[in-house]
């Protein structure tokens, strides 16, 4: 489906300095990662997952835990990156700033060649030791499930955040402080509902920033938007960057 674009976001796109913009599951669902709740088929389709995905969980049941995140690391690794995600990387290619968050764990965007990404809700695709909190890299081989820790024997874990756990202070310090010197704001397959990452877009705004909201749905965000682009962002991205700045030849 081609969109046409109002000429007044296109010239704010051309003009912007510092561009932020927020990613949530929609982006990722249109690589075929299903979502949180909808990942919950076959052998594992009778448990919830607010019930594994908890510290608490994790000391009841590590293995199960450990197992658990092993199938949803497979089923992330068969997904690439769309065109939503390399458009992003296009787009950072026009602008002098430009800052990308996500609270997705799956990767995409690094894999879409994404250089630096604020990671709110951690990566699937690290694992860290449970007690000292360390991203771990590498690891003996070994039969037990959970691995341990090769520096002080702990358990390993998903480099996920976890229901009840705070999020990184470091992406999300960067997140607030990107937000609160932004001039334009995407937000992107977001719900809009989970904090504190839908309030980024609403301190942008404070600061003066133009809001963009990409979303085949509204969200709760959809009023304290300046453009609301309905549709997916693998469609809607990749034509918005070619009319900002059109290819050459």
């Amino acid at each position: 489906m081609s969109h046409i674009f109002p000429p007044s976001l296109i010239e704010t796109l051309q003009s912007a300095r510092r561009v932020v913009v927020l990613t949530g599951a929609g982006i990722s669902a249109e690589s075929g990662i299903p979502t949180f709740r909808e990942a919950q088929t076959g052998l594992w389709a009778k448990y919830d997952p607010m019930t594994l995905a908890t510290p608490q969980a994790f000391r009841q049941n590590p293995r199960l835990v450990w197992e658990w995140y092993a199938w949803r690391r497979k089923l992330v690794s068969q997904a690439r990156p769309n065109p939503g995600h390399y458009a992003l990387v296009e787009m950072a290619n026009h602008l002098p700033h430009f800052t990308l968050i996500t609270q997705n764990v799956d990767n995409l965007h690094q894999i879409a060649g994404s250089s630096y990404v604020l990671e709110l809700h951690g990566n699937i695709a690290r694992s860290k030791c449970f007690a000292e909190n360390v991203v771990i890299s590498s690891w003996p081989e070994t039969d037990e499930l959970p691995p341990r820790c090769p520096h002080c024997g702990g358990l390993l874990r998903p480099d996920v955040v976890w229901f009840g756990e705070s999020l990184p202070s470091e992406p999300l310090d960067g997140a607030f402080a990107a937000a609160s010197t932004a001039d334009l704001f995407f937000t992107i397959g977001t719900s809009g509902l989970v904090q504190p990452a839908a309030s980024l877009p609403l301190l942008a705004r404070q600061v003066g920033a133009i809001l963009i909201e990409i979303n085949p749905q509204t969200t709760p965000l959809t009023d304290q938007m300046d453009y609301h682009l309905s549709g997916p962002a693998g469609e809607i991205l990749p034509q918005l960057v070619a009319a900002a700045w059109p290819p050459k030849g």
